[in-house]
């Protein structure tokens, strides 16, 4: 039996197959490679010391999919495949929609065809809009108050899922809301690589911090938070990576549930943008020039979790503090200043 995961050679996905592997795992690894690069399997070959079943392809392209439906014996999807840019988002929402929509439709009729109806979706603290308070619990309102078509096509997506369980309960289905993952794996082989300017903020500050950006665009000094930046859940990507496993373990675990899984990955603690900024600082000893501009489209002031729930029901909880996320971060991008 293997795991396909769907946009495995991304950043969150890259660092999950150093998880799987080390949990013992067997998957393979399907990605059109649209913002990522071939370059992090054969990092992630150095990591596990293992072969990568790789297949490049689109999941939208439902003739690519029953193939590798049809070469694997797939028994379960961990589903990352999905464009995430807030600002693009809000630029081509009919892209974002295809894509990330679309998509996932096409995947879930192949899965259904094969028979394969275990799922663990990639989801997004966006969801949740404009909270009407912090921190956030799983059984806080969604779907109102999305501020941009990336926060949007992940509500639907969740929402197609829940349907898709009322008209099937075979299916077992985990919806892992992440808040902001940084940080990168401790060998510093992989991390977060964007192609083109970096749309996150990590990526962004550990860019300039190298001197290929000449300073970082800090969207906005007037929210309504302590120092007017806003404020974000930041998790290290390889806590967020140990949560798939610990959820594709609960699935497997459980007969039959009785709803989709949802839970919220942070660590329940909020920073600022500047906050962050001077934590990276402190860890790398460089300094980051910043520029103070408007607002960006579609962003919100204040988001953090609760993430007791994944606690309680997976076993997980984050480990890695803001320094370490900081750190890691450094070590991957002045070990990669391409």
């Amino acid at each position: 039996m293997k795991i396909l995961v769907t946009g495995g050679v991304g950043y969150i996905g890259s660092h999950t197959l150093v998880e799987l592997s080390q949990a013992g795992y067997d998957f393979v690894v399907y990605d059109n490679l649209v913002n990522s690069s071939k370059i992090a399997i054969d990092r992630v070959y150095k990591i596990i010391g293992k072969d990568i079943s790789f297949e490049e392809g689109d999941i939208r392209d439902t003739k690519r999919l029953k193939e590798i439906f049809a070469k694997y014996d797939i028994d379960s999807v961990i589903h990352f495949a999905g464009l995430k840019a807030v600002g693009e988002s809000v630029e081509k929402p009919l892209y974002y929609y295809d894509n990330n929509v679309t998509g996932t439709i096409k995947l879930l009729e192949i899965m259904k065809e094969f028979n394969c109806k275990n799922i663990v979706f990639s989801s997004s603290a966006t969801v949740y809009g404009e909270p009407k308070k912090v921190p956030i619990t799983e059984d806080a309102q969604t779907g109102i108050g999305i501020t941009n078509p990336y926060g949007r096509s992940k509500y639907f997506i969740e929402e197609i899922l829940k349907d898709l369980y009322k008209s099937d309960d075979k299916w077992k289905i985990a919806i892992l809301r992440y808040f902001n993952p940084i940080g990168a794996h401790e060998s510093s082989l992989i991390g977060e690589d964007p192609n083109g300017i970096p749309n996150n903020l990590m990526p962004y500050i550990s860019q300039v911090a190298v001197g290929k950006l000449k300073e970082l665009q800090v969207f906005g000094d007037d929210y309504d938070t302590k120092d007017g930046t806003g404020v974000r859940d930041y998790i290290h990507v390889v806590d967020l990576a140990e949560a798939h496993v610990k959820a594709l373990e609960y699935l497997n675990s459980q007969e039959k549930l009785d709803k989709p899984l949802i839970v919220n990955l942070g660590t329940g603690k909020g920073y600022s943008v500047l906050e962050l900024v001077k934590t990276f600082e402190k860890v790398s000893k460089v300094k980051v020039s910043y520029n103070i501009t408007t607002r960006r489209a579609g962003d919100i002031a204040i988001l953090y979790a609760n993430p007791k729930k994944a606690k309680d029901l997976l076993g997980w909880e984050a480990k890695r503090d803001i320094e370490q996320m900081c750190r890691d971060s450094w070590n991957w991008q002045r070990g990669n200043k391409k």
